[in-house]
């Protein structure tokens, strides 16, 4: 038991020590920028952006508008019940702003954006791409990982944003239309709960989500080495990796505010 508890653990530090490596890289390549590749690296960062963030935005809309629903529907029949009808403000700056917005946005990215990395990556390791690319001089972190962490990370952090935003609108709109609640009213009973403090943690959420997110797919994409059958079996480590260590990231940032 102690050696299986060591060898897990020791895999685990390794694992994290070779992501936090990756990561670091890919910022060193960022804030070091070269000439050479410039436009191709450019070229790379706007797909990233356009597939994980504009192609996202149907499908976070439509979530975050019936997230927002379900949750000012429970809060506003709920609540007045109990004799607490002016905390649905609080309740959906807690649970949508704090906490759902960024992780249902996180889940999203990783869904799409995240197996989509980690397979083009595999199958670039299996064709051989990475092993030519390496052999022409070309780095693998400037030109291949840097521009798409970027482009995940801005995107994760726009799309948390924007999921808050529409959440608290489709709020709105069944809270206007079954609870008759005024717009100005629904909207002080936000403002009121709502603190800098809020948004400083949810833009804080994307920003870390979508590193965790970034470093992971693409690991586990060059993990895969000479068989296409790996490429579905990393992808699938790399969606579950990613959503523990989003969840773990969570924790470590609001448990301590509510110390």
């Amino acid at each position: 038991m102690i050696e299986w508890v060591g060898r897990k653990a020791i895999a685990g530090y390794t694992y994290l020590a070779a992501l936090a490596a990756l990561f670091t890289q890919a910022v060193l390549d960022l804030v070091l920028p070269t000439r050479q590749g410039r436009g191709e690296t450019r070229r790379v960062l706007v797909r990233q952006i356009l597939f994980t963030g504009v192609d996202a935005l149907p499908v976070t809309t439509v979530i975050a508008l019936l997230l927002g629903i379900i949750i000012v529907t429970q809060a506003g029949t709920q609540l007045p019940r109990l004799g607490a009808g002016g905390l649905v403000g609080s309740i959906i700056v807690v649970t949508v702003i704090r906490e759902l917005g960024p992780l249902i946005t996180a889940f999203i990215v990783v869904g799409r954006s995240g197996t989509a990395i980690a397979t083009e990556l595999g199958n670039m390791s299996v064709t051989r791409e990475v092993v030519a690319l390496r052999l022409m001089g070309i780095s693998i972190s400037r030109f291949v990982i840097m521009p798409r962490m970027v482009g995940m990370v801005l995107s994760m952090l726009c799309l948390t944003l924007y999921f808050d935003v529409v959440a608290v609108l489709g709020g709105y709109l069944i809270a206007d239309a079954q609870l008759t609640i005024p717009f100005y009213a629904f909207v002080e009973s936000i403002t009121k709960a709502l603190s800098t403090t809020d948004v400083l943690m949810t833009a804080i959420k994307g920003l870390s989500f979508g590193s965790a997110v970034a470093a992971i797919c693409c690991y586990h994409g060059l993990a895969v080495r000479s068989s296409f059958t790996e490429v579905p079996q990393q992808t699938t480590r790399a969606m579950i990796n990613s959503f523990v260590l989003c969840l773990l990231i969570d924790v470590v940032v609001t448990v301590p505010l509510y110390l």
